[in-house]
């Protein structure tokens, strides 16, 4: 049995979830949001929380378990607390701003770069960090994937968009004769 998919995902004070065939319906504090489950897995619920059966030992349905209770888990925890990525901007004259519903990088292009981010995620700037917020954890991390694609960074000067814990690893530059 699957060391995560055996256990139940505890359910908070304040969160309801709802059933039905292939989709588990979360609401919380945070707002709602809902995940799609294979028509296969058993999910029930019980006093203990929503847990998470297979119906078989195939090593597709092994693999699914722990995969579903896994995203029931995300789903619930997004409504209560909701998750967090913390970018930073590295550079001289690299900054970013929020306009709108739109985050404006400049990067080192002759013009700002402007990224319309999704309604569904919360981006703020504070000094050299773009923090983005939200109850998806899939689409916060998408959109900070985005937002580091713009201008990744580099090697020699370590200029560009990093995670907060992201550590970059340094090349020498040329060597002078």
């Amino acid at each position: 049995m699957s060391r995560i998919g055996r256990l139940a995902v505890p359910i908070p004070k304040g969160v309801e979830v709802k059933l039905s065939p292939g989709r588990v319906e979360v609401t919380g504090p945070k707002g709602s949001h809902s995940v799609s489950v294979h028509p296969e897995m058993i999910v029930e619920m019980g006093e203990d929380g929503v847990s998470v059966k297979r119906p078989s030992d195939s090593p597709a349905h092994r693999s699914l378990h722990g995969l579903t209770r896994t995203l029931i888990a995300n789903c619930i925890e997004g409504v209560t607390k909701g998750f967090e990525r913390v970018l930073e901007v590295n550079g001289v004259g690299y900054r970013a701003a929020v306009e709108g519903d739109a985050l404006a990088l400049h990067v080192g292009f002759g013009r700002p770069l402007r990224y319309e981010y999704p309604s569904e995620v919360e981006v703020k700037v504070d000094g050299n960090r773009v923090i983005v917020t939200g109850i998806d954890k899939k689409m916060v991390g998408e959109v900070a994937a985005k937002i580091r694609s713009h201008r990744p960074p580099e090697p020699y000067n370590g200029k560009g968009i990093k995670y907060l814990e992201e550590v970059i690893r340094r090349k020498a530059g040329k060597a002078t004769a």
